[in-house]
């Protein structure tokens, strides 16, 4: 069910745009502000991203920051330094000086006269990145957060690598953010200024993953900002919200298990979106879960929401697979009081020949060497919900290129709650291996719904620090947390833990195929089943409200496709993505944007080095005297020796060409 429109609020609100912030260097931040109008004092919550607050996220915090205010918390939303409206340059993600602009911000904001003192930090992706790096700053008039599709480690779970190993999605990211940076302030809001404004961003403008692909394993670049690195620096109070279909949900349940202070977690069916807008669904009144939970933490209201279950989880049910879910996922709301539950048991598998039972039985070795081409009906890394075809189809094709062990069909069914964890003892033909486990739900007609999975640069088997080669042809222990998952499997149903040694377009081919042998009766799988709970019952969500949406014409619809081709005649494979984001006028600012964006994989099915990745996005935005366009084109190959990256960007004024970047780089890979 679509959230419900509100159209009357306890406070009508003042909306401010632009409010300037000037920082302590000079650097101005601009700001939109909704307030409510009171004479009281209110508190003020702050969300800080570089997606252009005018014309990028107007949607999505015209939907939620109004309502908020309309019942007494102020909003503020900040384009970051070097985006949108404000001076400076935007170097990289999640920098020090992002983090020490949001406590002076913080600071700021504080002391308005309007303001009670207190101060709240939220956001969704990017936005729930700082607000849990900055609240390992402990600014102190920061007193809570809400930390939506983010991480506390961002080697382990960003976009960038997973299990050590490079994920394409880096790529496509990098290029996207090659356009946002590329874009021009708003001539409404900056005046004359735009122009000069925006040709500076342009020359200081480059692909990020220039500087991605120099750190292939965790060292101190992805330590900073990784809060996980000292858990216990975050003392003010934490609500951390995620969906199964988006790819951060690890985060909740480890915040939950690390984290010292006040805590609860969130993480239902959605995709990449606040759970009042997102999909799949179903939808909940996740701002009204935000409104008790600022007043708790910002106004000392006893509003209950402490009382709630620290973890509140849906649970998926019976679903064939579908490369997209619309409007809901199955399944039911489930209730944890502790994170590790000690209410969930853990139950060793061992791999036997074909089968998963309770006892070891040894056996022969079994190998697998599965092709370039293995992967791609696993859906997309990361998944943006709604009509985009990125989910995980049917399986058996990705359960014929793998080794698969079966449990026999169930007497009852069961429900799994928490990562699935393996202990294999293993051996491979090559020194660089790419290891894929996925854990399927298999139906009685042999459909396979894949429920979670996990991946390991296999030369990352000890340390994703200090990665070695693999001992060819001498048996080596592996031990792989996949992720975070919930699920019930029906009666009569089976589970399949299906292991390969490619995970194509996910991760970016090691150099050579490989064969990996796995010994039969000598590897188990644990999996995590969970018992039903009384509390379960007791969760319950209003239904889901947003504020009203800004006044849009929309002048050309959109639409997504993902297209598989295979040539039989080359064995090459081709994955192409495409999305027309429509064209669409904010009637009450005048400016009208459009966008879209292709991203094609190819490879042939024996030689993982003919691996290309092209992603192209284009973005254009007309305000007042400007009517500007960038677009920005990255491609990647490699040798068995380095990556090749090269990348394009050009800027338009009115259809006239102003600037035109590129470079073509050459970077070592270092065990990717």
């Amino acid at each position: 069910m679509p959230a419900v429109v509100r159209t009357e609020f306890p406070f009508a609100v003042e909306t401010i745009d632009p409010l300037w912030i000037v920082l302590a260097d000079g650097t101005r931040i601009a700001v939109t502000l909704w307030r409510p109008r009171t004479q009281g004092k209110v508190p003020v919550v702050v969300e800080m991203v570089p997606y252009r607050r005018r014309d990028g996220t107007v949607a999505r915090d015209t939907d939620i920051h109004p309502w908020l205010a309309g019942h007494g918390i102020a909003c503020a939303r900040i384009d970051i330094r070097g985006s949108g409206d404000s001076d400076g340059d935007l170097a990289d993600e999640y920098l020090p000086r992002e983090q020490e602009d949001a406590c002076e911000i913080i600071a700021h904001l504080a002391a308005r006269t309007w303001c009670n003192g207190n101060v709240g930090m939220t956001g969704i992706s990017w936005g729930g990145f700082n607000a849990l790096q900055v609240a390992a700053r402990r600014p102190p008039a920061l007193k809570a957060i809400i930390t939506n599709c983010a991480t506390d480690d961002r080697y382990a779970d960003d976009i960038h690598y997973m299990g050590g190993a490079l994920l394409t999605e880096q790529e496509m990211w990098s290029n996207f953010m090659l356009v946002k940076k590329a874009m021009a302030p708003d001539p409404q809001i900056v005046g004359d200024a735009w122009r000069a404004m925006w040709l500076s961003r342009l020359e200081a403008t480059r692909s990020l993953s220039e500087i991605w692909l120099e750190h292939q394993r965790r060292n101190d670049y992805w330590r900073q900002g990784s809060v996980c690195e000292d858990h216990a620096a975050i003392e003010c109070a934490v609500m951390a919200v995620c969906g199964w279909e988006d790819s951060y949900s690890n985060f909740v349940p480890r915040l939950l298990e690390h984290l010292p202070g006040p805590k609860l977690g969130i993480v239902g069916p959605w995709s990449h979106a606040y759970p009042c807008r997102g999909a799949p669904g179903p939808l909940i009144g996740y701002l009204q879960e935000a409104l008790r939970w600022w007043r708790y933490w910002l106004c000392g209201e006893d509003t209950g929401i402490m009382d709630e279950p620290l973890y509140r989880v849906w649970i998926t049910g019976e679903e064939r697979p579908q490369p997209f879910y619309l409007p809901d996922h199955a399944g039911s709301w489930a209730a944890e009081d502790q994170w590790p539950s000690p209410r969930i048991e853990r139950r060793a598998l061992h791999l036997n020949a074909t089968r998963l039972s309770s006892e070891p039985e040894p056996g022969a070795t079994l190998s697998v060497c599965s092709p370039a081409t293995a992967g791609r009906d696993c859906g997309r890394w990361g998944g943006y919900g709604g009509s985009c075809p990125d989910m995980p189809i049917d399986q058996r094709r990705e359960d014929g290129l793998a080794l698969c062990f079966d449990t026999a069909p169930f007497d009852d069914d069961v429900t799994l709650l928490g990562a699935p964890e393996l202990d294999l003892l293993v051996s491979v033909d090559q020194p660089h291996v790419n290891f894929a486990a996925r854990l399927c739900d298999v139906y009685p007609d042999g459909t396979s719904a894949l429920m979670t999975y996990g991946v390991l640069n296999l030369s990352h088997r000890d340390s994703h620090e200090h990665p070695t080669p693999c001992p060819v042809g001498t048996p080596f222990r592996v031990r792989l947390k996949l992720n975070d998952f919930a699920r019930t499997v029906p009666k009569g149903h089976r589970i399949r833990l299906a292991l390969a040694n490619q995970h194509w377009p996910i991760l970016w081919p090691q150099p050579k195929l490989s064969t990996l042998s796995v010994a039969s009766g000598d590897s188990t799988v644990m999996l995590p089943i969970r018992p039903p709970s009384p509390r379960d019952r007791d969760v319950r969500f209003e239904p889901a409200e947003t504020a009203p949406p800004v006044p849009t014409t929309t002048l050309d619809d959109g639409f997504d496709r993902r297209i598989v081709t295979d040539d039989v005649g080359s064995a090459v494979q081709t994955i192409a993505l495409s999305s027309d984001h429509g064209r669409r006028r904010y009637d009450d600012r005048a400016i009208t944007v459009s966008s879209a964006n292709s991203d094609t994989m190819s490879i042939r099915v024996d030689d993982p080095l003919s691996a290309k990745l092209v992603t192209e996005y284009r973005w254009a935005i007309a305000s007042d005297d400007a009517d500007t366009e960038a677009t920005a084109v990255t491609e990647l190959t490699a040798d068995e020796t380095h990556f090749n990256l090269s990348w394009r960007l050009e800027a338009r004024d009115r259809g006239k060409l102003v600037h035109n970047a590129s470079a073509t780089r050459r970077i070592r890979r270092d065990f990717a």
